[in-house]
């Protein structure tokens, strides 16, 4: 029997309080019910011997293999997304909590978990825009609507991201606090707050753009047609620009940058 640590010390240490109240790096899913089974895998991957980021890399071909299988027609297939994309968060959650409790937290763990978030959510939408078109094929209207959503889903982490860049090249040391991110001028706050509320960017996000997939699929058998996966890939592209344009504003108009 391979020994290993318990469930009560990778909760203990790799689920710490500061871990879970960290609104803006967790995602939804991870409170409501992934952060409740990712300790049982991360035990298993402490005892196999896994490297945090051997179980990052796995996180990355998940999130991958998900865009991939989008591309394929039928509802199996959206099934087959949608499992992926939440084993996908698994192990997203576990190489976190195995980093902390192993003592191997790294900037190359950071890296790669961050090179995982773009990949996924990029091919993702990629494989939308070829499910929309029909049939496997690189070109296309759908597949070019999907092509530039990735993109839009690119920029826009790039946009948060490039902000760290942004400090460490001027030398500004720390990093902002939560009174930064809200816009200066109060008519762009209020907007701001406007435009979050009905949480649209969502839809270009991995996990909820899985679940559409899934949902579109089964609507698109019922019909016999592509209509609901060809609107779903369309409004991909509208929700990723408007947000592409509105994170540009919000960094350039707060605090982040000073």
């Amino acid at each position: 029997m391979m020994s290993g640590p318990s469930l009560a010390e990778v909760r203990a240490t790799g689920q710490s309080p500061q871990v879970l109240a960290r609104l803006n790096d967790e995602h939804w899913a991870g409170r409501l019910y992934m952060r409740r089974i990712s300790p049982y895998a991360t035990v298993m991957f402490a005892r196999l011997g896994w490297s945090p980021n051997a179980v990052t890399v796995a996180f990355i071909v998940c999130g991958v293999a998900a865009g991939v299988v989008a591309a394929v027609p039928g509802l199996a297939a959206a099934v087959g997304v949608a499992l992926l994309i939440q084993l996908y968060l698994l192990l997203d959650c576990s190489d976190g909590e195995l980093a902390r409790f192993t003592g191997r937290t790294s900037a190359t763990g950071v890296y790669l978990d961050r090179i995982g978030h773009y990949l996924a959510e990029a091919v993702l939408l990629a494989g939308l825009g070829v499910r929309a078109q029909g049939h496997f094929t690189l070109a296309g209207g759908y597949v070019s609507v999907g092509l530039a959503a990735a993109v839009c889903a690119t920029l826009i982490k790039a946009e948060t991201d490039l902000v760290t860049v942004a400090r460490a090249s001027s030398g500004l040391t720390g990093t902002h606090d939560d009174q930064a991110l809200a816009p200066r001028p109060p008519g762009l706050a209020l907007a701001r707050r406007l435009a979050s509320a009905p949480r649209l960017h969502r839809i270009i996000q991995a996990p909820e753009l899985s679940i559409l997939i899934l949902a579109a699929a089964i609507a698109d058998a019922v019909t016999g047609g592509l209509a609901a996966t060809r609107v779903l890939d369309v409004a991909a592209l509208a929700i990723g620009a408007v947000m592409t344009l509105a994170h540009l504003v919000a960094v350039l108009s707060s605090r982040r940058l000073r």
